[in-house]
């Protein structure tokens, strides 16, 4: 090109010379898009310069967007941490812990990737949570209210926003974080937002500068990692609407990341399974993941070692205590109480969540702050405030409200709290609220919400039961989003209230035709009972005449509903170790799914079980308990005999070869030749089974096992090379299911090759 054409070319487009970056961008920008443009009365290079312009305005903005998500989801509250001068937030690549998510069918028969011929049972799902979506890119997770949904999705905004990733989470190259908390975005009997107001819709300040169409054209090439938080935290009328939106979304925008977060029973099982998600459960946090909380939650703090070690031991020890603490939520205020009360911990949850809100009271005179605001509120009417707060929230079925309905709230209550109306007005009082109770936040301009469900439920339960709301309670008992509110209810409760209470839920269960239903309210009111530290004998007793009744379960469907107790179920669990049949698979089962140290011995009891079946059921529990003791306890004393014992993680390989090696095991984690090479031993094994890319494509490190028999490769994308097993004498069989095998040809005769799908 001449010099006249490029001093033409350069006048027609100066705002092409951009930073690195955003050429970066531009260039992943223009390859990703697939948006065709026709102009028909233009000339080319018009049109070519505007798809440039296009691209350079979206490079740039992108950068500022992602920015900002970095920014704003960059720090994980540590609840409870910020009582003296250590600050309550901290860097979420540093506090992040990663947890696991695993399938939620558990079941006796077959599975799809047994090879032909076996009896083993199904093996469970079971992936580190911000390496889901590397498997399947449609998935619904479900877990319990603290159990770190959020969190996991702030770490996987902040990983995409940065792209400082690691090897796990190389699948969120080049994705654009999209953050669409429901109970922001959803306004009763509004439209849910279309793709152009997603920004809009959760307050992010640069929604009126982005490009037209840009968030369209981010959905169009499939660049979006999109994360649907709190199905749970909108009123089931609305749920519907939601579903019928996401779906909406999932016709129009192919490709893409899609994350959706609910509690467990919000909504029904396979919500969303005709639109291709997978349905997975955040585990409980086991004794290990509990114990790396401590330890980080310690070393942030700064506290003593001393503090750290007693409340290890105390966990370990304590079951009131172990029970509470399952997800990070708990632990956090486990931590903080602890070193608060110099090594002394409440027992039940409703003395935890007093001694928590006694806590964060105290946190500004601690502190020394004062009184910023010209308020200071005692404990009491502050309580009292907040409960109203908290009760407006569950009678409406809300997990959040505008600020006008809050300070019409306390300015309602205001007359009758006097130390609170004597301080100010109730735009007043509530703003003092917001900023130092520690337990309300504004998580977008003019929406208002509790930092945690949990505190939600425990005031507005208070409140109900000082107002003795009982129809709202019982008309509620069947609705997941009221669980935590009726146990909290029965512990707010004086006896002769728990008896009414408790008796309503027994009869309104009696009277459902339902089978599911009838189930749930007597089950709710068996959980109740650990609430109930005073019961009229006669209604404990009818709670527990149709507890037993629920005992032995029959099917799998009264496995999963007994499982979801959680720990109470275990007192009513029938144990005999002598038992051989499909009673004592279930049993195991459910106690898997509590999954606390409780449960330990009763698994432990199946232990010296000849059935197959339960040795398996019990091999593929162990990444639900603390690695050491369940390992100890349990697998070191199973029966070998046709058994594959499973390792999901590189510590229970190892605990396996401290034990002396077992001659059937499954690998269940993505490790490294060398680590199974190092922690298996060539002496023992005869029959190996990998999963999730274990060892490698290239599968020649397995020569050195010389008394390999059997060898199954299951892991259906995989392209392995099997060509140095062939000077292997004992290999006799090899089954896979892997999409590509190379080497085939080159194995002997002796070597009997079984594809299967």
């Amino acid at each position: 090109m001449n010099t006249e054409g490029r001093r033409r070319e350069d006048e027609a487009a100066p705002h092409l010379y951009a930073s690195a970056a955003a050429e970066g961008r531009i260039y992943q920008a223009g390859r990703d898009q697939h948006v065709t443009e026709y102009h028909f009365h233009q000339p080319v290079g018009v049109a070519e310069n505007r798809h440039a312009d296009r691209l350079m305005e979206d490079a740039e903005f992108e950068e500022r967007y992602l920015a900002y998500v970095a920014h704003k989801h960059s720090h994980l509250t540590i609840y409870g941490i910020d009582l003296t001068e250590a600050p309550g937030q901290w860097p979420i690549d540093t506090a992040y812990l990663t947890l696991h998510a695993g399938s939620r069918q558990l079941d006796v028969a077959g599975h799809s990737d047994v090879p032909v011929n076996s009896s083993y049972v199904t093996v469970h799902t079971d992936v580190p949570s911000d390496q889901m979506l590397a498997e399947t890119p449609r998935v619904m997770l479900r877990g319990v209210a603290g159990s770190g949904k959020t969190t996991l999705i702030q770490w996987l905004a902040v990983s995409a926003a940065t792209q400082n990733l690691n090897d796990s989470l190389e699948y969120l190259r080049g994705r654009i974080p999209v953050v669409l908390p429901l109970r922001s975005v959803s306004r009763a009997g509004e439209t849910l937002p279309l793709p152009s107001q997603f920004l809009s819709s959760v307050g992010c300040p640069l929604s009126g500068v982005q490009p037209d169409g840009w968030m369209e054209r981010v959905l169009s090439a499939g660049r979006a990692l999109v994360m649907i938080d709190g199905v749970d935290e909108i009123p089931e009328a609305e749920r519907d609407r939601a579903h019928t939106w996401i779906k909406d979304l999932l016709g129009s925008f192919s490709g893409n990341l899609w994350l959706t977060t609910s509690r467990p029973s919000a909504v029904p099982e396979d919500w969303l399974k005709v639109q291709g998600f997978a349905e997975l459960m955040l585990a409980p946090m086991g004794y290990s993941d509990v114990a790396s909380f401590i330890y980080r939650w310690h070393t942030a703090a700064g506290a003593p070692d001393s503090f750290r070690d007693s409340l290890l031991a105390a966990v370990r020890s304590k079951q009131d205590l172990s029970r509470l603490t399952t997800n990070p939520l708990m632990c956090g205020l486990i931590c903080a109480l602890h070193r608060d009360r110099r090594a002394f911990l409440p027992e039940g949850r409703k003395e935890l969540y007093e001694a928590a809100l006694s806590m964060l009271y105290r946190r500004d005179r601690e502190r020394d702050m004062g009184e910023p605001d010209g308020i200071h509120l005692r404990e009491e009417p502050r309580i009292q405030l907040l409960q109203k707060i908290a009760h407006w929230l569950i009678r409406n079925n809300r997990a959040e409200m505008d600020r006008s309905v809050a300070e019409r709230i306390i300015s309602d209550a205001l007359p009758s709290v006097a130390s609170a109306a004597a301080q100010g007005d109730a735009r007043q009082v509530f703003r003092h609220l917001l900023m130092r109770s520690g337990l309300l936040r504004e998580p977008s301009a003019g929406r208002i919400d509790f930092i945690h469900r949990t505190f939600q439920d425990y005031l507005g339960a208070k409140r109900a039961v000082e107002q003795w709301d009982i129809g709202l309670l019982v008309s509620n008992a069947g609705s997941s989003q009221w669980e935590d509110v009726l146990r909290m209810a029965v512990a707010h409760a004086r006896p002769h209230e728990r008896a009414e209470l408790i008796g309503h839920i027994i009869a309104d269960g009696d009277a459902c035709q339902s089978r599911a239903t009838r189930a749930r309210l007597h089950l709710l009111a068996m959980a109740c009972l650990e609430h109930a530290t005073e019961l009229d004998p006669q209604v404990r007793s009818a709670v527990e005449k149709r507890a037993t009744a629920l005992f032995p379960p029959q099917d799998m469907d009264d496995v999963m509903a007994l499982g979801e107790v959680g720990p109470i179920v275990l007192e009513f669990l029938p144990v005999d170790s002598n038992d051989t049949g499909v009673q004592a698979r279930y049993t195991a089962l459910i106690a898997s799914m509590v999954g606390t140290d409780q449960a330990i011995p009763i698994m432990a009891a199946y232990r010296r079980s000849r059935d197959v079946v339960m040795r398996t059921q019990l091999a593929n529990a162990w990444h639900r308990f603390d690695t050491k003791r369940y390992g100890d306890e349990v697998i070191a004393h199973l029966n070998e005999a046709d058994l594959f014992f499973s390792a999901s993680s590189l510590q229970e390989l190892q605990a396996l070869h401290q034990m002396g090696g077992r001659p059937m095991i499954r690998v269940d984690a993505p490790l490294s030749a060398e680590q199974l090479r190092d922690n298996i031993d060539p002496s023992t094994l005869w029959q190996l089974w990998l999963t999730r890319e274990a060892g490698g494509g290239d599968l020649g490190w397995l020569s050195c096992f010389h008394n390999l028999r059997v060898l199954h490769l299951t892991d259906k994308d995989a392209e392995v090379n099997v060509t140095g097993l062939a000077g292997m004498d004992r290999l006799r069989t090899i089954h896979s299911n892997c999409k590509v095998v190379v080497g085939v040809d080159k194995l002997p005769s002796s070597v009997a090759f079984r594809q299967y799908r």
